[in-house]
C-alpha cells in the first residue's frame, strides 16, 4: 500500500522538509498519524526496554503566494484500528527536575567533542538553573557547566509533577545516557527553537521538548544502567 501526499505551497515545502530532515536524523521509520488539523510522527519504542521514543506534531502551516507542486508516493503499512491506542500523545513523566537548555548549537558543539572521549553522557540539572554535561572514565573526567538557564513554571506551581515538590533547588537530578542518542537528536534541528527544555527523571529518563511556532517535538532517552 501506498500514502500519496502532495505539497503546493513552496514555503510549506520548505518547512516540510526541514521537519523530515529532523526526523530523519532519528528514526529510519516512523508512525505517521493524520487529522484534519494536524500531521504527527511517531515513534514509539519501549523506553523501558532501552529505546527511544518520539513524538512531533506539525499544525498545518498557512499558504504563501510562492507555489510548486511536488507530489511522492511512499510504501506504508496501515496499522489496525484495534492498535491505535498504542500510538498516543506520551505524558509528561514525573520528573526530578525540569530545565531550560543552552543554546542547542553551544550544547551541539559540546556534545560532539565530548563524543569522541566516551560512549555515553550524564545530564544533571537542579531547579536553580544551572545544567551540568558530564563524561567520566578511567583516563578522563570533563564537565561543562551552564547556568542562569532557568527553569519552567511548572517546576514549582502546586498541583503538577510531584517529585520537584518541596527538592531542595540545589540539589542536582540526573541521568545518564547514549551520547549518539543525544548528538543525533542536536544534530537534526534545523532551527533553533523557541522553547527547549528537559525534563529529568533521576536515573530514569530525560524527556526532551523542543517547541517551534508550529512544530512541538517529545523525544526520550532512557537512562543507562
Amino acid at each position: 500500500m501506498r500514502f500519496r501526499a502532495k505539497i503546493v505551497d513552496l514555503a510549506c515545502l520548505n518547512h516540510f522538509s526541514r521537519v523530515i530532515n529532523t526526523i530523519a536524523k532519528l528514526a529510519k521509520t516512523c508512525t505517521l498519524c493524520l487529522t484534519d488539523s494536524k500531521l504527527y510522527f511517531i515513534l514509539s519504542d519501549k523506553v523501558a526496554n532501552g529505546g527511544v521514543s518520539m513524538w512531533c506534531e506539525l499544525c498545518q502551516p498557512s499558504l504563501s503566494s510562492s507555489s510548486r507542486i511536488v507530489t511522492h508516493d511512499i510504501p506504508v503499512g496501515v496499522i489496525p484500528r484495534r492498535l491505535w491506542n498504542d500510538f498516543r500523545e506520551p505524558s509528561v513523566p514525573d520528573f526530578d527536575v525540569s530545565i531550560y537548555l543552552p543554546v542547542l548549537k553551544t550544547m551541539k558543539s559540546v556534545v560532539e567533542r565530548m563524543k569522541n572521549l566516551s560512549n555515553s553522557i550524564v545530564i544533571e540539572a537542579n531547579l536553580s538553573g544551572e545544567m551540568n554535561l558530564k563524561i567520566e572514565t578511567d583516563l578522563v573526567s570533563v564537565t561543562t557547566h551552564f547556568k542562569d538557564l532557568g527553569n519552567p513554571p511548572w517546576a514549582s506551581e502546586d498541583g503538577c509533577q510531584s517529585s520537584a515538590q518541596g527538592r531542595d533547588l540545589e540539589s542536582m537530578a540526573e541521568a545518564r545516557i547514549d551520547i549518539k542518542k543525544l548528538q543525533q537528536l542536536l544534530a537534526g534541528q534545523q532551527v533553533n527553537p523557541t522553547k527547549a527544555l528537559c525534563n529529568i527523571v533521576s536515573k530514569r529518563v530525560v524527556h526532551f521538548i523542543l517547541l517551534h511556532e508550529d512544530v512541538s517535538l517529545q523525544y526520550f532517552i532512557p537512562a543507562l544502567a
